[in-house]
Formats: C-alpha cells, sequence, structure tokens
C-alpha cells in the first residue's frame, strides 16, 4: 500500500461574500492544512457552524476557496482541484474521488438498478457485471427486491440513503468523502455502512468524514480533526 497521501489540504481558506448585503464578508476558515493516507480515515470535529460541510464541499470542489489547494493522487499525479479545468474535475470524480452525503439527487424516471450501476459503466464495467455487484451491494444493504426498479424519488429518506451509499461504495474509490451518510438509518442499516467503510479502509481507500453519531464515529475513525483549531477571525 502507498504511503503517500491521497488528500493533500493546503494553506486552504475559506470566506463567503454576501453580496445582496452590502457585500458582507463571512470569515469560515484559514490556514487550514491536512494529510490524508492510504486506510485513514479522518472524522472532522468541531461545533456546528465552524466550517465542517464547507471543508467537503471545497474539497470536492463545490465551493471555490478564497487561498490554498487540494491536491487528490488522480492516475498517479496531483490534481488540485481548486486549479483543475472543470473536464478534469469531473474525471478525477468518476475514477478517484467519490462523495456520500445523506442526501440523493433524484433522476426522475430512472431506476434505482441504473443508478446503483452508473458509476460502474461509466468506468468501463461489463453491464452484465455491473447489474450484478449492484443487486449484491443492494441486497446487503437490505433495499427491498421490488424497489430495484422503481425510481427513489417516492422512497423514504432512509432509503434513499441506502440507495446513495450504494451508488457510491459500489466502485472502488480510492478517495472517499463521507457526509453524514449514517444519518437517516436505523441501527442495524448503519452497522452495515460500518462494514462497508471499514472493508474500503482495508483496501487502502483514504477517508474525511462528518459523523454526528458517535457511535459511528468511534467505529470508523482513525483520527479526529478539529476545524475550529483553523477558525478565521471575523
Amino acid at each position: 500500500m502507498s504511503s503517500l497521501p491521497l488528500i493533500v489540504v493546503d494553506d486552504l481558506a475559506k470566506t463567503f461574500v454576501l453580496h445582496n448585503a452590502e457585500a458582507a464578508a463571512i470569515p469560515v476558515f484559514s490556514g487550514l492544512r491536512l494529510e490524508v493516507r492510504p486506510g485513514e480515515c479522518v472524522v472532522l470535529a468541531g461545533e456546528s457552524g465552524v466550517g465542517k460541510s464547507t471543508l467537503m464541499r471545497a474539497i470536492y470542489g463545490n465551493y471555490l476557496p478564497s487561498a490554498g489547494g487540494v491536491r487528490v493522487l488522480h492516475d498517479g499525479e496531483y490534481v488540485d482541484i481548486t486549479r483543475a479545468a472543470p473536464h478534469q474535475v469531473i474525471d478525477v470524480r468518476r475514477r478517484t474521488l467519490g462523495y456520500v452525503s445523506q442526501f440523493l439527487r433524484v433522476i426522475p424516471r430512472i431506476s434505482t438498478l441504473q443508478l446503483v450501476t452508473e458509476p460502474l459503466l461509466e468506468n468501463g464495467v461489463d453491464p452484465a457485471e455491473a447489474q450484478e455487484r449492484a443487486e449484491r451491494l443492494l441486497t446487503s444493504l437490505r433495499l427491498p427486491r421490488a424497489h430495484w426498479d422503481l425510481p427513489p424519488a417516492t422512497f423514504s429518506g432512509g432509503e434513499q440513503q441506502r440507495v446513495n451509499i450504494a451508488r457510491s461504495f459500489i466502485r472502488n474509490y480510492p478517495v472517499l468523502l463521507l457526509d453524514e451518510p449514517t444519518a437517516s438509518l436505523d441501527a442495524e442499516n448503519r452497522a452495515i455502512v460500518v462494514n462497508l467503510i471499514r472493508e474500503a479502509l482495508a483496501g487502502g481507500a483514504a477517508m474525511i468524514g462528518i459523523f454526528h453519531d458517535h457511535d459511528v464515529r468511534d467505529a470508523v475513525a482513525t483520527r479526529l480533526f478539529s476545524v475550529t483549531d483553523f477558525k478565521a477571525a471575523a
């Protein structure tokens, strides 16, 4: 297993500017540095509003930071998500950087099975193999077979979250961002997701997570990272 960090967050800063409020500036964090290596699950710590979700979105490329960089090891080379061209960011997300949120972006008229197999098909996996892997994962996540051919728009929150987890864990992403992946799940399903996380870590994945459930956090965290330590001054 490589000892190189798979994620390098270097001197990151983020300030929100409210253009509809006389350009008021709201600083979130500054000078933030973090490295995550294979087999690590770094759990973000800090009180609500300190910037944990903002940091996750900056790492994924949804938020442009005010300063600093986010490098992800992709095809043996570091790609700075904050400066890469859009097509390169899309390629990193498709093959290297996965994101598990507590909310599923529901696509009308697309079945659950199609949604779950999509990450594999995009990466050239044979359709029959992709379907077999999707069915196996959906079964392990206890999603009823009767749901597989249905669009998940009408599913419960917990069922939609399990579809989201299946989409993210069906492919062996080297890097995974976990934003409250078990928030809507019961105890049995939380235990299943904990096992999925542990298996991915054993396979060399690097993870950054937010977990408000302390039992889940303690079960998967290899270390805690305090975002509060980098809180920017107002």
